[in-house]
């Protein structure tokens, strides 16, 4: 038996349904967090019930993916019972969605935001509600054992019948006004540099010699280098002995050690979520994505992005064009990920004294690549831009550090299984032969596999397979570039304009494989084996010409570049003061 959820975006239901089943879904102050149907099973009236929460809708028919996915799934399962969430705030305009979606259902209205609403002035009677519809209507705010018994008089309602509703004497609305606060945030002029300031703001915190961020990470640092370093020390295996120190300290210490800088991060773009900031961002940013073909609603994934690509991938899912969310999803590889970020760091000493200022760089290079991948990619013209702004609220503290929590425990995880596994792999093939004895590295299995990859990044001032191999098992998780380089040199061991082109070459290579299946997902297996092969050709050659203008090739591409750019200049304004007249002439005289 199956209880789905059903309501507008940001009405609740992902917080309703992890109430419900003790899950956790993701949620948020947005749209497109919920962008598949999630299940989890309850006891409801005596009986095991499997609770859905399905995507956002506004509309029957659906206009975006995520919404048409709802409706499919409504029509898929005709008998299936309906909790229908709504905001107490939008209750008016959110009943003929009721009608049209749940008629012949057995439903119950759950209303949500309550407190919210009714400090802005506004009231609902529940009582009367449910009388007037005929159906079972509750709040959410209660406690959980009251919420089980309210979820599960839905079975014992009557199937809805559409009626008209007056909300006399039942629903008065809250007073409207647009805030300052809001007013300003809606006012270009001011909360696009503010945004830019809050972001530069967040990674002087993050990455800044002295900051918060580099004292957390020197902490770790100290902790595996010189407290578990000295311990492992003592290990009277050899093997042993070297594999504590080379793979797990080493390599696996290095990505653990840039936890709390990744933890703050993201701690800025939940914050940034919750507080209904990022809807108003999009729906200022529309008139400029339009120019690239993108429209407003990407921002939400394009900032997903800087936390993790096959989650900002799936939320594609809630653009309202299949061209759009297509082309969303080729510039995302390019914003730089959470998991380039300890790459970026390991490298960013090589070619910048703060590395303030090589992470601000490195990010703004993906940000400036991803929206010319836009712009070349842009054709037709683009479904109408349609959002609905989330209330500006401060973020819970609660919710904050759940969120981050669960963030923190997801990197952890993948550390402790997917990347502990690559650098043990690695160890054991970088220290033993084919016979399996120690051997010298040079000797080893690894360096019979991986000779003939040295040729990659020869041209390039690092003509090494250690160098190849490390670039390439960014493939699998972009944390284990860093890895591989501590595990084999300690530090980076070439000079700057290497550096940066690696660097270069781990921004715009394809993403990590998990991020490919999430594209597989949505764009088909084919297509994104396609776009991964593709991206990694690019960034190869992305990374010979970065070496190249920072090795001083700069200087002659830009004389290179004045005498085109000046032959365009003198072209264009021969072409406004000479413009030729066509046959105009002719029609003028018949």
């Amino acid at each position: 038996m199956k209880l789905l959820l059903v309501g507008n975006p940001n009405a609740g239901k992902s917080t309703l349904y992890n109430r419900l089943t003790g899950g956790h879904a993701r949620v948020g102050n947005w749209h497109g967090v919920t962008v598949g149907a999630l299940e989890g099973r309850v006891k409801l009236a005596g009986r095991q019930v499997t609770v859905v929460d399905l995507p956002g809708i506004y509309t029957p028919q659906g206009r975006s993916m995520e919404e048409r996915l709802t409706r499919a799934y409504l029509d898929e399962n005709p008998t299936a019972a309906v909790l229908f969430v709504a905001e107490c705030a939008s209750l008016p305009r959110t009943l003929p969605l009721l009608f049209a979606l749940c008629k012949g259902r057995k439903t119950a209205l759950v209303l949500t935001k309550r407190r919210a609403f009714e400090r802005r002035g506004g009231r609902v009677d529940g009582a009367a509600l449910a009388r007037r519809l005929c159906c079972p209507v509750f709040f959410a705010e209660g406690k959980k054992r009251d919420l089980l018994q309210d979820a599960g008089r839905v079975f014992s309602a009557q199937p809805l019948a559409e009626r008209n509703i007056s909300m006399d004497g039942v629903w008065a609305g809250e007073r409207e006004a647009l805030g300052r606060l809001d007013a300003l945030l809606m006012n270009g002029a001011f909360a696009l540099p503010f945004f830019a300031l809050l972001l530069a703001a967040a990674f002087y915190v993050t990455f800044a010699p002295g900051c918060l961020g580099d004292l957390l990470k020197g902490a770790i640092e100290h902790l595996f280098v010189d407290v578990l370093g000295g311990c492992a020390a003592a290990i009277p295996s050899v093997v042993l002995r070297s594999f504590v120190i080379d793979a797990l300290l080493a390599g696996l210490g290095t990505v653990l050690g840039f936890l709390p800088q990744i933890a703050l991060l993201f701690f800025f773009l939940i914050v940034l979520e919750e507080s209904g900031f990022l809807s108003r961002l999009a729906a200022l940013t529309d008139g400029v994505f339009a120019k690239v073909g993108l429209n407003g609603r990407a921002v939400f994934s394009l900032v997903m992005g800087f936390g993790c690509t096959a989650a900002a991938i799936l939320s594609t899912r809630g653009l309202d064009d299949r061209r759009v969310q297509r082309r969303t999803i080729l510039c995302l590889p390019y914003i730089s990920c959470s998991a380039k970020l300890p790459v970026y760091l390991t490298l960013a000493a090589s070619f910048f004294e703060n590395p303030f200022f090589a992470v601000l760089l490195l990010y703004a290079l993906g940000v400036g690549i991803a929206l010319l991948v836009a712009v070349f990619t842009s054709r037709g013209p683009r479904a109408p831009f349609l959002l609905e702004l989330a209330p500006l609220q401060v973020p819970k503290a609660d919710f904050v550090l759940k969120a981050l929590l669960f963030q923190i425990r997801q990197f952890i995880i993948k550390t402790a299984t997917v990347i502990l596994v690559f650098f043990a792999a690695s160890w054991l093939l970088s220290g033993f032969g084919w016979d399996f004895r120690p051997c010298d590295v040079e000797d080893s299995m690894l360096a019979s596999v991986c000779t003939g990859l040295k040729w990659l990044f020869a041209p390039v001032g690092m003509g090494d397979w250690r160098i190849a191999y490390a670039a390439l098992s960014g493939l699998i998780a972009k944390e284990n570039v860093a890895g591989t380089i501590a595990m084999f040199y300690g530090a980076f061991p070439y000079g700057s304009a290497s550096a940066f082109a690696l660097a270069v070459f781990v921004l715009t290579c394809s993403p990590c494989v998990s991020a490919v299946a999430a594209s597989a997902r949505e764009l088909g297996a084919k297509r994104a084996v396609l776009y991964a092969a593709l991206q990694t050709l690019t960034a190869l050659l992305a990374c010979y010409l970065a070496y190249f203008l920072w090795t001083g090739g700069l200087v002659y591409a830009l004389l290179l570049c004045l005498p085109v750019a000046l032959f365009l200049l003198l072209r264009s304004r021969h072409e406004s003061v000479c413009r030729k007249r066509g046959h105009k002439t002719l029609r003028i005289h018949r």
